[in-house]
């Protein structure tokens, strides 16, 4: 009596386990888990969104866009340094646009943080093309800086090198 009680018991505890364990595995079905990147994090925060439309706007010749996603004390270190967004519009922008319209530009990493209202967007990209009769293909880095200004967010400070 004992040992059909144990073996019963027993019985019950298995056919309870792989139960559970079988509609665990259906529970799930056929999706796809992602495997998080640790070379590009944050891409789905507003910031980011702001970082991408801007560099969006630089490809497309899209001056408008592009000085949209500025803040108007904007600070911009690329070989030079432009100490607003109408500074940056009136001088190197529409150069910058023209050379990204001959490069291919392709993500290396990304990581974008929000602090409060800052965050900052580090990132690298191959860059290759060819412009003014020169084959270029090199690593630049980048890191932006942008804060909230009404709700919205603006690029305070870019700083691009290669």
């Amino acid at each position: 009596m004992l040992i059909n009680t144990v073996r019963n018991t027993l019985i019950a505890s298995a056919v309870i386990f792989c139960a559970s364990f079988s509609l665990n595995i259906y529970a799930h079905g056929n999706e796809v888990h992602e495997t998080k990147d640790p070379m590009f994090v944050g891409l789905e925060l507003a910031p980011a969104k702001t970082v991408s439309a801007f560099h969006q706007a630089l490809k497309q010749g899209d001056q408008a866009a592009a000085r949209a996603t500025l803040a108007d004390d904007v600070l911009i270190f690329e070989g030079g340094v432009e100490r607003s967004a109408d500074e940056y519009a009136n001088h190197h922008m529409l150069t910058d646009m023209k050379f990204l319209a001959q490069m291919n530009s392709t993500p290396l990493e990304q990581q974008v943080y929000v602090l409060g209202d800052l965050a900052y967007s580090v990132a690298r990209n191959r860059t290759q093309g060819e412009y003014k009769d020169k084959t270029l293909d090199y690593i630049g880095f980048e890191t932006i800086v942008l804060k909230k200004v009404d709700a919205l967010w603006k690029i305070a400070h870019i700083h691009w090198s290669k």
